[in-house]
C-alpha cells in the first residue's frame, strides 16, 4: 500500500534569522503533527523597525504522513 502525505501551511517567525524560523514552525508542528517528512519554504518576509531587520518570517508548507 503507498503512503498517504498531508501538507499543511504555517507561518513562523524569529528575531535570528529566517532558519530559525524554519526550525521553530517545525518544531511547534512537531508539537501535534508527529511523522513530519519535509517543510518547503515559500516565502521569505522580515519585519523593519528603524531602519534595520527586527525579525524574520517565514511562509510554509509542512509534509506529514498520514497515520
Amino acid at each position: 500500500m503507498s503512503d498517504i502525505l498531508k501538507v499543511v501551511e504555517v507561518l513562523a517567525e524569529s528575531k535570528t534569522s529566517w532558519e530559525d524560523a524554519a526550525a521553530t514552525a517545525v518544531a511547534k508542528a512537531e508539537e501535534t503533527i508527529h511523522g513530519i517528512k519535509s517543510i518547503y519554504i515559500k516565502d521569505f518576509e522580515a519585519k523593519v523597525e528603524n531602519g534595520k531587520i527586527s525579525s524574520y518570517r517565514i511562509n510554509a508548507k509542512i509534509t506529514f504522513l498520514i497515520d
